[in-house]
C-alpha cells in the first residue's frame, strides 16, 4: 500500500470470466479496480501485474465434473492491501482457524485493509450447476444446492450477531423473486437461499435497477415490477440474449450501508470479455 495515500472509497469488481484469458487482462488494465472477485477462472496468463491471494493448489473446482477453473480474490492496485485471511481448505482437512469448504474451488475468501476505515472481508462465490441422481445422464440440472452449501461455508466467518463486516459477490447461478418459466416450485427453492443469507446477517444488495440496464424486451417470466438486471447472456455477442440475472452481491449490514452502488456493467458497449458481465461494487471508506 503506498504511503500517505488517500482513498475516500474502493472499488471491488465480481466477474464469471467464463475460463477466458482476455478478461485477465481487461482487468489488468483497468485502473479503478481495487479487488477483483473472480469465478470461473483459470490461471492467469504470465506477464499480468495481478496478485492472486491465496492462490494454492489447482485451478479446477471439484464435483460430480470437474471444471478447469475456480474462483479466485486478486489485487489489482496498491491503493489497498488484500491478506490471505482466513486459509481456505477443504473441509475434511480444515483446522482451527481455516475456512472448511465443502467443494474446493467454489469459494475464495481475503482480508481486505483500506488506507483508511475499517477492514473486512470478501468472498468469491460460484454455486456449481448439479444432476439430481436418478438422472445423472440427463434431465434438469439445478446451483441451489451448490449455493446451500456456500451459504453453510460462509457461515463459519459468523462470529456475532452484529459487527461482522462480509462482503460476498459471485455467480450463483438461481433467480431472485421468480423460478424459470414462473415455475412457483422453483421460485421457492431459490428464495430459500436469499432466506438464509439474510438469517446469518448477509444483506442483498444488488445488482438492481436503475444499476444496471434492463432486459430487452423484458421476459415474460419476469414478475411485473422485478428490478433484477440480466448478468449472464446465453450469446456474449448478442445482446439481446441477456435475459437473467444470475450473479448478486450481499453484505453485511454495516458493509450494505457503507456501499455506495452495486452495478451491472451490461450495457452492449460495456459487457467485457465473458458470457457474464462484470458487477462493480463501490465502498465508501468511513
Amino acid at each position: 500500500m503506498q504511503e500517505g495515500l488517500i482513498v475516500s472509497s474502493i472499488r471491488l469488481l465480481s466477474w464469471n470470466i467464463g475460463g477466458r484469458e482476455e478478461p485477465w487482462r481487461q482487468l489488468a488494465a483497468d485502473d479503478s479496480i481495487d479487488v477483483a472477485l473472480l469465478q470461473e477462472a483459470k490461471a492467469p496468463p504470465p506477464g499480468t501485474r495481478l496478485v492472486v491471494v491465496g492462490a494454492k493448489g489447482t485451478w479446477e473446482t471439484s464435483g460430480w465434473e470437474r471444471r478447469p477453473f475456480r474462483t479466485a480474490v486478486v489485487r489489482c492496485s496498491e491503493r489497498v492491501e488484500v491478506l490471505e485471511e482466513p486459509v481456505v481448505r477443504p473441509i475434511g482437512l480444515a483446522g482451527p482457524g481455516d475456512l472448511g469448504v465443502s467443494r474446493p474451488g467454489t469459494l475464495a475468501v481475503a482480508r481486505v485493509v483500506p488506507p483508511s476505515g475499517q477492514p473486512f472481508t470478501v468472498a468469491s462465490v460460484y454455486a456449481a450447476w448439479e444432476r439430481p441422481i436418478p438422472y445423472a445422464d440427463g434431465g434438469w440440472i439445478y446451483a441451489d444446492a451448490s449455493a446451500h452449501r456456500l451459504v453453510s461455508d460462509l457461515s463459519a466467518l459468523v462470529g456475532a450477531q452484529r459487527g461482522h463486516r462480509i462482503l460476498v459477490a459471485g455467480d450463483w447461478n438461481i433467480l431472485h423473486g421468480y423460478g424459470e418459466g414462473g415455475s412457483p416450485y422453483w421460485e421457492d427453492r431459490y428464495e430459500t437461499v436469499f432466506e438464509r443469507l439474510e438469517a446469518i446477517g448477509l444483506r442483498f444488495s444488488g445488482p438492481q435497477l436503475p444499476n444496471g440496464v434492463p432486459a430487452d424486451p423484458s421476459p415474460q417470466e419476469l414478475p411485473s415490477g422485478s428490478k433484477d438486471v440480466p448478468t449472464f447472456r446465453t450469446n456474449q455477442a448478442d445482446p439481446a440474449s441477456g435475459r437473467r440475472q444470475l450473479d448478486f452481491v450481499f453484505a453485511s449490514v454495516g458493509m450494505s450501508e457503507q456501499i455506495v452502488k452495486v452495478t451491472a456493467l451490461n450495457g452492449s458497449d460495456e459487457w467485457g470479455m465473458s458470457d457474464h458481465c462484470r458487477v462493480v461494487i463501490d465502498v465508501q471508506l468511513s
